[in-house]
């Protein structure tokens, strides 16, 4: 038999999240500088003034710090909920939290409810929940239900990803027993997890009782990974773009591995495409041109592989007439017009949605760039400057990047709306990536085919502007941008306008022959239950200079993750975290609007999962600069051949009970995705994605043997990815 995949399974799109494709040896100028390689022709000729005048920005005073430090806005007002491994889900006393939307609701009241046995045609699946709920937004409408109303808190769309699958529970037990072999797949079980992917727009409804969806909303539709896209910004109608479906380039069918999210100032929703590289099937690398090889190993790795869920593989090959199954296929045949060489290459996008119009197509945004894209946040728009947008790329040794518009906002732009509004700030602008300084201080480096590193990169030559951002990894690997530990969700808070980002982990840190430590990623260590490297994960926090949107900028990092018993070594449990908040792996990362200064911190945890299930956690952050510089010693770990190594690193204040608190813990297997709130703070929606998601395939006739049975009945049903509601008894304002 066949063991179906789960999201963490290293075969699954979402394995590779784990997985680097970044052997550029990138590390700091700093460090390139200590070692005494050359870089004189590079500073010389293009970036030499802006490093000289980072280099020279201080973290400040420590009077300057403390003095920017603002004071919390509130108490949290809830008790600190106790880690559990208990397959339930646990809120804090005077909470109560409902289950919304579900894996397999029906869209609209015409459809049947969900048989959760695996017996739902595929057809039915795009009008029914995705699988795997993710990043999502909440869209106020009138009372009537016509148009848009940013200030109603009882009724408004919701609009949220579905990342992946489950496979194990969406297909019936005789099929999963059957196997799915990923070399010859049946179409009708391909077109079922095709429409499991993508997107959901609901209306709901706030009455008596709580939420509900609005099955008669003509606002609600789904958007699949067979969806229609346009294709918009500087890639559009690139050679590079061109397929056998769109032969001028300028569109593509699908969005895929949907994962966190932004939305716009217009109203619009933003959704990032992470993991799509693992659904394609790719060739040997001898089939290639030495200039496409470099690509595909970039984002693909370098062996031939028949794709994770195998959907160009349809057993008797593609009889559909539509490509529907060869698609997936980036073997090259006689012409890019003929073949879907270029397919993977429409993926990878932030892909704006309107969901006030139900028949407009989604734009894919490529001035945003191309990578395992996990979010595009917003900074605050303000009148007569850029809007600025912060993005993480989330797998291993990757990268931080900043989005800056070419136009300047203007507020007039917000009641029109519409993706017209998104081709005027979103289709022309500059990309940068990230590199940190062990001093705390930063810079943004453009990704331009002008920047002398790119225009003389030995590895790939780029051939214009759109070949830059269709392989941004490439470009930020030619200019120097550090590499990350799986960098993933970016925050702005609402107050400071300071950004966050989440580092989930990075198994290979510290690596003899992998990416050595640095002051942003300072940590190597065994934590004794076999997971080595960076494993519990961090939280960067960073202040742009001057609020320039393409300056430098001051960093630290604002929580170290960490089990609180780490052997009473100070080292790993930098930032002093207690039972009622220790944490592991950060994921999601979103601030309250209603509540500024509330952050909800969300894990996707493998490391300290024979403790607790994932989380979610409530912070009252201060400020950039609040703590100091901390040295941090790590240990020799025997398997990565490395020895004892001392950093320093800005970090922030240690985390107290009152500053960061635990406030729900999910069933057994999910991860904890996925936050929005109603404009009045009182209702919060989270995700809990794929309970019980490491149930073997044998297991799949057997209940009781599954690991998570949530939300249904112990012991019956078949675990279900589902949005959360949560609200106050009181009827108060979240977290409060």
């Amino acid at each position: 038999m066949t063991d179906p995949l789960s999201k963490h399974h290293p075969l699954s799109p979402n394995g590779l999240d784990d997985l680097s494709r970044n052997d550029s040896g990138n590390v700091s100028l700093e460090q390139l500088l200590n070692a005494r390689l050359s870089r004189r022709s590079v500073l010389k000729g293009g970036f030499g003034l802006a490093a000289s005048s980072f280099f020279g920005v201080g973290m400040g005073t420590a009077e300057e710090a403390a003095a920017a430090v603002p004071s919390a806005p509130f108490a949290l007002g809830f008790n600190a909920v106790a880690k559990s491994v208990a397959d339930a889900l646990t809120v804090p006393p005077g909470y109560r939290a409902t289950v919304l939307w579900r894996v397999g609701d029906p869209l609209h009241g015409n459809i049947p409810d969900y048989a959760n046995d695996g017996s739902d045609s595929a057809a039915s699946f795009a009008s029914r929940a995705g699988d795997h709920h993710d990043g999502m937004h909440y869209f106020g409408l009138n009372q009537a239900g016509t148009a848009a109303d940013a200030a109603n808190s009882r009724r408004g769309l919701l609009v949220l990803n579905h990342e992946n699958i489950t496979q194990v529970f969406l297909h019936t037990s005789a099929e999963v027993a059957a196997g799915m072999p990923a070399t010859a797949r049946v179409a009708a079980q391909i077109d079922k997890e095709v429409n499991a992917h993508g997107v959901s727009v609901i209306e709901v409804v706030r009455a008596q009782g709580g939420f509900r969806v609005n099955q008669d909303s003509g606002w609600n539709r789904r958007i699949t990974a067979a969806s229609v896209a346009d294709l918009s910004g500087p890639a559009r109608g690139d050679d590079l773009m061109v397929t056998r479906f769109s032969p001028s380039g300028v569109q593509t069918r699908g969005t895929l591995n949907n994962c966190a999210n932004g939305y716009t100032p217009w109203g619009t929703y933003l959704t990032c495409e992470e993991n799509w590289a693992g659904y394609f099937k790719t060739p040997a690398p001898a089939a290639l041109s030495a200039r496409a090889r470099t690509a595909l190993k970039r984002y693909h790795g370098a062996a031939a592989k028949p794709g994770s869920y195998g959907w160009a593989n349809p057993a008797g090959g593609d009889a559909s007439g539509a490509d529907l199954y060869n698609r997936w296929d980036l073997t090259p045949g006689t012409a890019a017009a003929s073949d879907f060489r270029h397919a993977s290459n429409t993926m990878g996008w932030v892909v704006e949605i309107d969901p006030f119009n139900p028949a407009s197509t989604p734009r894919k945004r490529t001035a945003l760039g191309r990578f395992a894209h996990e979010g595009a946040m917003p900074a605050k728009a303000v009148a007569g400057k850029p809007l600025v947008y912060y993005m993480g790329d989330d797998a291993r040794n990757e990268y931080l990047y900043k989005f800056v518009s070419a136009r300047n906002w203007e507020p007039a732009d917000a009641a029109l709306g519409g993706l017209v509004i998104g081709d005027k700030y979103l289709d022309d602008g500059k990309l940068y990536a990230a590199r940190f300084q062990a001093d705390g201080s930063g810079e943004w480096i453009e990704l331009k085919l002008g920047h002398p590193a790119i225009a003389a990169y030995p590895a790939y030559a780029f051939a214009d502007q759109a070949d830059v951002l269709i392989h941004s990894r490439l470009a930020a690997d030619a200019v120097g941008a550090t590499p990350m530990d799986r960098p993933e969700w970016t925050g702005v808070h609402p107050v400071t306008g300071e950004v966050y980002l989440t580092l989930t982990n990075n198994s290979q840190r510290g690596k003899v022959g992998g990416k050595p430590l640095d002051a942003a990623n300072p940590r190597y260590y065994d934590d004794g239950e076999g997971h080595t490297g960076n494993p519990n994960g961090h939280i960067l926090r960073l202040r742009e200079n001057g609020g320039i949107p393409a300056a430098a900028f001051k960093w630290d990092i604002y929580l170290f993750a960490a089990e609180s018993d780490q052997f009473g070594n100070p080292h790993i449990n930098v930032s002093g975290l207690s039972d009622d908040n220790d944490f592991s792996s950060p994921d999601g990362l979103w601030f309250s609007q209603a509540a500024p200064g509330l952050m909800w911190l969300q894990t996707d945890d493998g490391a300290y999962t024979d403790v607790s299930n994932c989380m979610m956690l409530a912070a009252l952050p201060g400020r950039q600069g609040d703590g100091a510089p901390v040295e941090i010693i790590s240990r020799a770990v025997p398997s990565h051949g490395n020895s004892d190594q001392s950093v320093t690193a800005p970090a922030g204040k240690p985390a107290t009970p009152a500053t960061l608190r635990r406030f729900l813990v999910g069933p057994r297997g999910c991860e904890i995705t996925g936050v929005s709130e109603t404009p009045d703070g009182k209702a919060l929606f989270v995700n809990i994605q794929h309970p019980g998601e490491l149930t073997a395939a044998a297991d799949i006739a057997h209940p009781a043997r599954f690991q998570s049975c949530w939300p249904g009945a112990a012991g019956v049903d078949r675990p279900r990815s589902a949005t959360l509601v949560i609200t106050k008894e009181d009827g108060g304002l979240i977290g409060r």
